[in-house]
């Protein structure tokens, strides 16, 4: 070997580590965090358990990785719904992304936030645990930005942020499992419209 060469460090891993996090994401969004196995996700992956867990952790620490993608991918309409210039122009952008997430083509139906761990035994507490706060975020950076109107005068002196913040929550909560069970998109856009009639909550 010549001086000031490098030795290799290792051998390269051979695959394509963001394209099989995007695959192992939907195979959790499609099947929930019990009901994804390590042969499914492996398989889907197309790599090895020894590389998955060598790559990714095991498979908790795989879970948490694609919660993180598939908030920054899926689910990134909300940080850019909270842009809208008024607070019902928030409410009606995180509604329309909860439709077009939900229910596009190609992509599991559902939220993987809401039906990641609807069901689990004991050993699945922590991932549990993740989605509730991660769903408790969610609410919470809508309620901020609710607050945020009222204080622009943007919503009614008596209007209570956290209680739109709660209702518009679990909306999207509720059109993800429906959408989850066949509702289609037009039934879920009427749904999105009769509840914004009122707007806002007094």
């Amino acid at each position: 070997m010549k001086t000031g060469q490098r030795r290799p460090t290792g051998r390269p891993r051979g695959f394509d580590v963001d394209e099989a996090l995007e695959r192992a994401m939907l195979v959790f969004w499609e099947h929930g965090y019990e009901g994804a196995s390590l042969t499914g996700l492996t398989e889907a992956m197309g790599i090895s358990t020894t590389s998955m867990y060598a790559t990714f952790g095991n498979k908790e620490e795989l879970f948490r990785k694609a919660l993180e993608r598939y908030t920054e991918g899926p689910s990134a309409y909300l940080a850019r719904a909270l842009e809208e210039p008024t607070a019902l122009g928030v409410a009606t952008a995180v509604l329309a992304g909860t439709i077009r997430t939900t229910t596009r083509p190609a992509r599991p139906n559902g939220c993987m936030g809401v039906q990641g761990a609807l069901v689990t035994s004991d050993a699945g507490r922590e991932v549990r645990d993740a989605l509730i706060a991660w769903r408790d975020n969610g609410y919470s950076t809508i309620r901020d930005r609710f607050q945020r109107a009222l204080d622009d005068g943007d919503l009614p002196a008596e209007a209570d942020p956290a209680l739109l913040a709660r209702y518009v929550t679990t909306l999207t909560f509720g059109m993800a499992v429906h959408a989850a069970s066949g509702v289609d998109r037009d039934e879920l856009q009427d749904m999105a419209d009769a509840a914004l009639r009122g707007w806002p909550l007094t």
